[in-house]
């Protein structure tokens, strides 16, 4: 059986949600220890990559200014791949960028198609 697609904005919000509150993870692993900690001081990139994750996650799981935020992200998640990953390989699964690719085409998706109907930008009135 198919999914409705009437579901298709409810999912738009739960595919943010969900991709937010995963990437809000390596924000708080920066920065508070949780789930796991980063041992040793953080180079100033890591440390500006952090901001944007504990920021930007927590904007995108309540859906507050959704396609900025999001636009951001993946732009970040652009600059970590091909400064982190690339190098390494032009494979992902090689690489080990499977997840940062991921995260960018994902927000990219998002600042195309907002915060759907689950967000607080939805409650200001703005999709």
């Amino acid at each position: 059986m198919p999914i409705p697609a009437s579901w298709s904005p409810y999912l738009l919000s739960v595919l943010r949600i969900v991709s937010g509150l995963a990437f809000l993870q390596h924000g708080t692993s920066k920065f508070l220890g949780f789930p796991s900690a980063m041992s040793g001081p953080m180079p100033p990139l890591i440390l500006a990559s952090g901001v944007i994750e504990l920021v930007g996650g927590a904007l995108l799981v309540i859906g507050l200014f959704t396609r900025p935020t999001a636009f951001i992200t993946s732009g970040m998640c652009a600059v970590g791949y091909f400064l982190v990953h690339f190098g390494k390989g032009f494979y992902p699964i090689v690489n080990g960028g499977e997840t940062i690719l991921l995260y960018c085409f994902i927000f990219l998706y998002l600042a195309a198609a907002g915060a759907g109907p689950w967000s607080a930008d939805a409650a200001r009135g703005r999709s």
